[in-house]
């Protein structure tokens, strides 16, 4: 597959937004996501048992569960990415090892479905669906 010079800009910006949500959400900075998302995008973490919302209501919710664990990390890999204009879709493979305060560890093994817009801010998701392969304690 032979790729122009945008299109492989385009991939690289994509990757680093995504880079930019799992650093955003390890780090509890989730105001940083409005960097990553639209302002009307939807999120929907129901997989796993979290909520489906607005980018406010998510944002929300990660700052109320998220410090019940006492540690997790994204892992990114396998990004599938379709480029359309000034639209795209991706599948990103997320590894996220989380640990209660018991020390009780789980491996959460998913995919982010998202769907991307070119906005004048460059690329952000503007709907992302978690999708569940694995849940494994370890």
């Amino acid at each position: 597959m032979t790729l122009t010079l945008q299109e492989i800009s385009d991939r690289m910006e994509i990757n680093d937004i995504l880079t930019a949500y799992s650093t955003a959400v390890d780090a509890g900075r989730f105001d940083a996501l409005r960097a990553v998302f639209t302002a009307d995008a939807r999120i929907d973490y129901s997989a796993t048992g979290g909520i489906a919302g607005d980018l406010d209501e998510i944002i929300s919710w990660l700052g109320e569960v998220l410090p019940a664990f006492s540690a997790y990390c994204h892992f990114l890999g396998n990004v599938d990415i379709s480029l359309n204009g000034d639209a795209a879709t991706s599948r990103t493979l997320c590894l996220n090892p989380m640990q209660t305060p018991d020390r009780s560890t789980f491996l959460l093994a998913i995919y982010y479905d998202d769907e991307w817009v070119r906005t004048v801010d460059g690329w952000r998701i503007t709907s992302r669906t978690l999708v569940t392969k694995l849940h494994k304690e370890l």
